[in-house]
């Protein structure tokens, strides 16, 4: 089975943090977004994956290419790199991995993260990720029949037709056929709303006889913004029941942490009140300070501070009392 993980998007939306770091290398709960979802499908899948194949911006660098190679690794597969030059939409996205489209294909976008009870039944057609939402004007929907089957796949919906949204994650039997259809949507230069829409080549492979089901997740958790991706990283402390969270090594003079957290490598707390749900990077120092409901990044320096629903980058050197914060890498903040 092969994994394409198209994520060459700019993060406009996560900006400052990702004026230096692309989005889905952002971290939660002490790995990156990427790695989470990787993880997430590869238990969901049911057999070996052979291959991951990473689709991004030619900007990300060579340091990034290889942390992405070391998460495929991570789960015995081989990792691959490829480009997307160009934002055409979601199926050109998909299809500059096209030497990946062969067999047993799942395709995961790498802005969500999410928790499913079900595994993929590899002899489905296709097994289409989704949740019910309460606004579906934004998503991709679906339209099931009395059997559960897809009948409609359905781009933004401008009235209602569903409240089952797309997720970003599908899997297909055939990817072969759906390189020929999203082939075929490129050739002939069919767009929605301006891009080369992923769900029209699914509509095709429907019309042809191919059968979709949904995989209903019991949770689906955003990392489009800050505060989305905060509650993300809430939600995935949350639930790592038996995973180690806090670095045995960490140093801690009148240090209180209240769990769940994670605390990563060479991490020095004084005079702190830390948690619950504080994502802490390594090499960070923290002192005289109060934090909760936030996510603090690698080598990093705080004092003095009262923080929630806060995202902190790398390198940051922060002296304040505000209650919110969003600073990006190599921010300083002193009094």
């Amino acid at each position: 089975m092969n994994i394409i993980i198209p994520m060459a998007g700019m993060g406009k939306r996560m900006r400052p943090h990702t004026l230096t770091t692309p989005k889905p290398l952002l971290p939660i709960a002490g790995k990156p977004i990427v790695q989470r979802l990787v993880e997430g499908i590869d238990k969901v899948a049911n057999r070996k994956i052979d291959n991951v194949a990473f689709v991004i911006g030619r900007s990300f660098g060579p340091e990034v290419e290889k942390e992405l190679i070391k998460i495929a690794r991570n789960i015995g597969a081989e990792g691959h790199i490829r480009y997307q030059d160009e934002a055409l939409g979601t199926a050109h996205a998909v299809y500059c991995a096209k030497d990946f489209l062969h067999g047993n294909v799942v395709v995961g976008f790498a802005d969500t993260l999410f928790r499913a009870d079900f595994t993929i039944d590899p002899e489905k057609d296709g097994v289409i990720w989704v949740k019910k939402v309460e606004d579906p004007s934004p998503f991709g929907v679906v339209k099931l029949d009395q059997n559960n089957v897809i009948t409609d796949f359905i781009e933004k919906p401008e009235v209602f037709v569903s409240d089952l949204a797309i997720i970003g994650i599908y899997y297909f039997k055939d990817g072969d056929q759906l390189n020929d259809e999203i082939q075929y949507l490129l050739d002939n230069d069919i767009k929605d709303k301006g891009e080369f829409q992923l769900t029209n080549a699914l509509e095709h492979m429907k019309s042809k006889g191919s059968r979709f089901e949904p995989g209903q997740v019991t949770e689906w958790m955003d990392c489009g913004n800050k505060n989305a991706t905060v509650l993300t990283n809430q939600r995935i402390l949350a639930t790592l029941n038996g995973e180690v969270l806090v670095d045995p090594g960490v140093v801690k003079k009148n240090a209180e942490i209240i769990e769940p957290c994670y605390i990563g490598k060479n991490v020095a707390l004084e005079n702190v009140k830390i948690g619950p749900y504080v994502s802490i990077g390594d090499n960070t120092t923290i002192m005289n300070s109060v934090i909760t409901n936030s996510i603090i990044q690698n080598n990093t320096e705080i004092k003095n501070a009262n923080l929630t629903n806060s995202m902190i980058g790398n390198f940051v050197i922060y002296d304040g009392e505000s209650n919110e914060m969003s600073l990006s890498d190599y921010s300083t903040i002193a009094k």
